[in-house]
């Protein structure tokens, strides 16, 4: 398809008020206006011929991506019998929105060495899940400048959107890990669990409630038990798929965060000998996959994470965790991500934790709301700004009442921003674990 440029539009638009006074001042050469017209019209078509034809166009997408990192799209184009001159080709590529905000991405393209034309631009997704690639369409200008070739074509490609890994991968978490490899995370352990480990001669600075009085009294001299912290515990990370966790957080939604942060900590527990599975709920349980027991299975929690779907619809947490705790056959370290708007869906969801932690150790995980904590202690110009830092100000009083319940329900609490959120649940997982409180 041949169409006019931006440069024949701006002729023609500057023609017509010359038609005008040519019409006015010498009626007699009105020829002069459609010869004109006439001639600008074949200009741009034989512009258009001799840009040349289109012999391939591909588009060059990775099948698979996380969520929040770049992902490179490439356009792949060979037009033969273009005349010397014109400017660059340029390609748009339209794709579903959950892979990039506004659903289209737009660029130019240079010519390589061996004359092929290509351009690349860097996505960015914001929803796990499956989406495509509906169209790419291609334009490069003629030698004048006059006229477009235009060429659209429809594209099948998918791309598979998953959790967000990058804190595995992590060179911390990954020096760590290699070190517990050879007995870090036993000698951390070693001395608070429940299972007995050894017996060792008492130093000044450990436990005295640590003290063999028995076999100090055989010895002659003070021994204290060593224990290391059991292994084979349940771990069970529950996910709240509502409207609340679907808010968004610097650019994704707060499930996204957790998810991360749950793949993360579920990484470090099966290194650790713990087995690991995930539940996800919104108004009727979701996901619940089956436990896993070894860190090589770990790709298993990290596709059935990938499907935890966005729900905007308030939780039902009576029924996903009475469910939960029906499922669960002995005692285990739920960890559960949840967030709240309003003091009603709050105080449900304190009835039910509290209903699970009388059989199980709950920990309570929630992403800290900094832009709610700004617009209350931002300095106040206007009688709207006084507005929004009372409301905002109540809000975060109520927040804090009720996370205040559920630590007097004996639930641990973990309010973090999503920077942090990560390893601070590790490091609580460690000093629960470290303390035996699970089994």
């Amino acid at each position: 398809m041949i169409v006019p440029s931006a440069r024949t539009l701006l002729i023609a638009a500057l023609g017509a008020p010359v038609a005008l006074l040519i019409a006015a001042l010498a009626p007699g050469a009105w020829v002069i206006t459609p010869a004109a017209a006439a001639a600008l019209l074949v200009l741009m078509l034989l512009d258009g011929l001799v840009a040349g034809v289109l012999v391939d166009l591909k588009l060059v997408a990775p099948a698979d991506a996380e969520i929040g990192a770049d992902v490179p799209v490439t356009v792949l184009a060979d037009i033969a019998g273009r005349a010397v001159g014109g400017g660059a080709p340029e390609a748009a590529v339209a794709f579903d929105p959950r892979l990039g905000v506004g659903g289209r991405v737009q660029f130019a393209l240079a010519r390589d060495a061996s004359g092929v034309w290509s351009g690349s631009a860097a996505i960015v997704p914001t929803r796990r899940g499956s989406g495509s690639f509906d169209g790419i369409w291609l334009r490069w200008p003629g030698p004048l400048g006059l006229a477009h070739r235009q060429v659209s074509r429809e594209i099948e490609t998918e791309l598979r959107v998953w959790p967000d890994l990058s804190p595995v991968r992590s060179p911390l978490l990954q020096t760590y890990l290699r070190d517990a490899q050879f007995g870090l995370i036993a000698r951390r352990i070693r001395g608070e669990g429940t299972q007995f480990e050894a017996l060792r001669e008492y130093e000044p600075g450990m436990d005295r409630r640590r003290i063999d009085w028995k076999s100090s009294a055989r010895q002659t001299r003070l021994y204290a038990r060593e224990n290391e912290s059991e292994r084979n515990n349940q771990i069970v990370f529950a996910f709240d798929c509502g409207q609340a966790m679907c808010e968004p957080v610097d650019g994704l939604p707060r499930i996204d965060r957790a998810v991360s942060a749950a793949l993360t900590a579920s990484y470090v527990a099966l290194k650790g000998g713990d087995r690991v599975a995930l539940f996800g709920f919104g108004q009727r349980p979701e996901l619940f996959t089956p436990f896993v027991t070894d860190a090589r299975q770990f790709y298993r929690l990290q596709t059935a994470a990938a499907g935890l779907d966005y729900r905007p619809a308030e939780p039902n947490f009576t029924l996903a965790l009475a469910t939960l705790s029906a499922k669960l056959a002995r005692r285990s370290l739920v960890v559960l991500f949840s967030d709240f708007t309003d003091p009603t869906s709050a105080e449900l969801m304190v009835e039910s934790v509290g209903r699970l932690v009388q059989r199980h150790l709950v920990l309570f995980v929630t992403l800290a709301d900094t832009e709610l904590s700004a617009l209350a202690e931002a300095e106040p110009e206007t009688v709207a700004d006084v507005a929004v830092a009372v409301t905002a100000g109540t809000l975060a009083r109520q927040r804090a009442v009720v996370l205040q319940k559920l630590r007097q329900m004996n639930v641990d609490v973990i309010e973090a921003p999503w920077q942090a959120v990560t390893y601070d649940l590790i490091d609580r997982y460690l000093e629960i674990k470290r303390a035996g409180a699970i089994g």
